[in-house]
């Protein structure tokens, strides 16, 4: 199993913990509050060896484009520009590492019984976000 299996569109099922989690990331109240009300679509597509994620939401579309094991740098759409790093692991867990500031973040996606599980952890804040295939 390998990147394709994350090609499609995915729509988000469930989101818990996920205002915490942008709280520790710095994001503002208001930005917040938008954040938490969005139910965003992410959709992710391959071309040869680089890889685009693209988020549609009703509050704002962002995208990424990258290559597996090579640092670039992301502008958030909570407006941070961060080093990160993308690499695709031996049990097939997609882990996104965001550094900035002297700060870093954590997102691991991974495909279990159909579904894309997101994970977002920095420091004690865990927020986890399921998606189903759209």
């Amino acid at each position: 199993m390998g990147i394709e299996n994350f090609v499609g569109k995915w729509s988000l099922l469930s989101s818990e913990g996920f205002e915490e989690y942008m709280k520790e990331l710095g994001v503002g109240m208001a930005l917040r509050k938008m954040g938490s009300m969005a139910k965003p679509d992410v959709i992710i597509s391959v071309d040869g060896d680089k890889i685009t994620v693209r988020t549609e939401s009703t509050f704002k579309n962002s995208e990424f484009c990258f290559k597996l094991g090579e640092t670039f740098e992301e502008n958030t759409v909570d407006g941070r520009k961060t080093q990160t790093l993308i690499t695709l692991d031996d049990d097939h867990t997609l882990t996104q590492k965001q550094q900035w500031d002297g700060k870093e973040t954590t997102i691991t996606r991974k495909l279990v019984d159909g579904n894309m599980i997101v994970e977002c952890v920095m420091n004690d804040a865990k927020c986890t976000r399921i998606y189903k295939k759209a």
